[in-house]
C-alpha cells in the first residue's frame, strides 16, 4: 500500500484564462515491505518517543527538512549521490531531485557533483551545505527541547502502536 509523502508535493500547472491555476497532487511513495517493517518496529520500541521535525519551506517546496539532512549527512560519509541513496534506500533519481531542490532554495549549492570519469565521479557537501546542515540541526535540537514538556502530555494521547 502506497505511503503519503507529505514533504513531496508533485505541481501540475494548468491554464485557466489569464491565470496559472496550480493543483498540488500528493505523490504515493511506496516502502519496501522489510523497510516498512523495521520502521513499524523502531516505531514501537521501547524508549523510542515521537518528536517534533522541522521542514524550512521556500515558495513551495521544503528546502531542509530531517529527510534532506539525513540525505546530506549520507553524501558527507559516501562520497557520492548514488551511493548516499542506496545507503538510505531510495532511488537514485528521487535523491538527485532532492539535491537538486536543497541548491536551488539556498544562495549557493549544498551539494557539488563532480562528473563521471575513470573514477566515477562524486558529490560532497560544500561549507556552505556544511553551515546550512549545521544551523539546521541546531534549530531542530532547539525546536525539540522548547516542547519537550509538552510532548509527554501530547504522546500520552497518542496510540500504543504505529498505524502502518
Amino acid at each position: 500500500m502506497p505511503l503519503p509523502d507529505a514533504g513531496a508535493e508533485r505541481m501540475n500547472a494548468a491554464k485557466s484564462g489569464d491565470a496559472d491555476v496550480a493543483v498540488a497532487k500528493p505523490k504515493a511513495r511506496t516502502a519496501k515491505p522489510a523497510a516498512r517493517a523495521s520502521k513499524a518496529a523502531d516505531a514501537g520500541a521501547p524508549g523510542r518517543v515521537p518528536k517534533p521535525q522541522i521542514r524550512i519551506l521556500f515558495r513551495k517546496a521544503i528546502a531542509m527538512g530531517p529527510g534532506k539532512a539525513e540525505l546530506l549527512q549520507a553524501i558527507e560519509r559516501a562520497g557520492s549521490i548514488s551511493a548516499a541513496a542506496r545507503e538510505m534506500d531510495m532511488s537514485y533519481r528521487r535523491a538527485w531531485l532532492l539535491v537538486d531542490t536543497m541548491n536551488q532554495s539556498f544562495k549557493q549549492p549544498l551539494v557539488s557533483t563532480e562528473t563521471g570519469g575513470q573514477r566515477g565521479g562524486g558529490a560532497h557537501v560544500t561549507e556552505f551545505g556544511q553551515d546550512v546542515l549545521r544551523r539546521y540541526l541546531a534549530m531542530e535540537a532547539k525546536a525539540a527541547a522548547a516542547v519537550a514538556g509538552e510532548m509527554g502530555e501530547f504522546v500520552r494521547l497518542m496510540a500504543k502502536l504505529p498505524i502502518v
